[in-house]
């Protein structure tokens, strides 16, 4: 047991992770997942929300079982390695508000940190501005850091606590396995989409089994694309970054295998000279960056990527679990309000966003709290 703790410790056992999670979710988009969407936090969850009705975007309505796999994943790597730690801190409200405008920037972008990699891997230049906005907003989500930027420290708490979440996506994975039928025949009681992003999938089986071990992967070695930069920008530790650079090659290097890779801004135009957007993607340049500045400084505040809240969760962490509700309910808030992607209300929701995390940011310093 001890020998395995210091590989997944290891720059070596952070750099295999990052090959493992990178293939396999260009695996997956080979084999049923959305275009350059293989494994995507934020947006299956968006995903999962429509399936539970709390938005009515008829294309992206889908239960995945990923998301809930990953948090069961991380669940059983805490188990087996005595670190599942029951712990809640402070500020909850506020965590939630920032779980739900993370998800709501990275839905203006349209993808979290992962799919902004998986993008760029795919040869979808408009993650650019993507991953240029995502340093900005982790920069700036580090200066508050460094003027004392601050939630409160984490406390044992009970166990129920900790098992709360990896309960509820316990149900959420038997759901998603299950697709329950209610009332009148052939209703169903999920909602599933019949077209678009939310009807490509890989089979349940196997998007279960990658989860698990995605989940498992990740929480031996910390994994995480915001805490990579943020480390990298902050102390100027290189480790979780290795493991970011080596998800990137590895999708890169499966996308040309699988003749999956498409460069360019967009894919070509019709016969009337309208341009084809990549895959779930969109032009607006300056969207995508503010998207992925309002995320990237929420994740950062949170302490994590989505990826990393949802395996805190699996290890017992409230404090995540919490998080991981906002992005829920940013989900679904970002559809209902039209505020995805170029929607009518998505520069302005960015705007608020950032004025509301630059209070929450301020106000949380140790000595303004005091």
């Amino acid at each position: 047991m001890g020998d395995m703790r210091g590989f997944f410790a290891s720059r070596a056992g952070i750099i295999i992770v990052g090959l493992a999670i990178g293939g396999v979710a260009a695996t997956l988009q080979k084999l049923g997942n959305p275009a350059n969407m293989g494994v995507c936090v934020a947006c299956f969850t968006r995903d999962i929300a429509g399936a539970l009705g709390l938005h009515r975007a008829g294309i992206v309505q889908y239960l995945r079982p990923e998301i809930p796999a990953f948090c069961l994943g991380a669940f059983v790597a805490a188990l087996v390695f005595r670190e599942f730690r029951p712990r809640t801190g402070s500020a909850p409200v506020v965590r939630f508000i920032l779980g739900m405008f993370a998800m709501i920037g990275a839905l203006v972008f349209l993808g979290c940190p992962w799919r902004m990699m998986l993008r760029l891997a795919g040869g979808d230049w408009n993650a650019i501005l993507g991953l240029a906005g995502l340093i900005v907003g982790i920069t700036g989500g580090v200066q508050l850091l460094k003027v004392g930027f601050s939630l409160g420290r984490s406390y044992p708490a009970k166990r129920v606590v900790g098992l709360s979440m990896p309960f509820m996506m316990l149900v959420l994975l038997l759901l998603a396995i299950l697709y329950p039928q209610f009332g009148e025949a052939g209703k169903a009681a999920l909602f599933r989409s019949a077209k678009g992003p939310g009807a490509a999938a890989a089979s349940v089986a196997l998007s279960i089994i990658c989860g698990l071990v995605i989940g498992f992967l990740a929480q031996r070695t910390r994994f995480c694309t915001v805490g990579g930069l943020r480390d990298a920008i902050l102390m100027r530790d290189l480790h979780l970054l290795t493991g970011v650079a080596a998800f990137l090659a590895a999708a890169f290097v499966l996308n040309l295998l699988f003749g999956q890779f498409h460069a360019g801004f967009t894919l070509g135009t019709t016969d009337t000279g309208d341009a084809i957007n990549q895959p779930a993607a969109h032009t607006n340049g300056l969207l995508n960056f503010g998207g992925m500045v309002l995320a990237g400084s929420c994740f950062t505040l949170a302490g994590g990527c989505p990826g990393r809240q949802v395996f805190l969760a699996g290890e017992g962490d409230g404090d995540a679990a919490v998080f991981v509700l906002g992005m829920l309910v940013g989900a679904a808030v970002s559809h209902n309000f039209s505020m995805v992607a170029t929607q009518p209300t998505a520069p302005f929701v960015v705007v608020i966003g950032l004025v509301v995390v630059c209070a929450i940011g301020l106000l949380s310093r140790e000595r303004f709290a005091q």
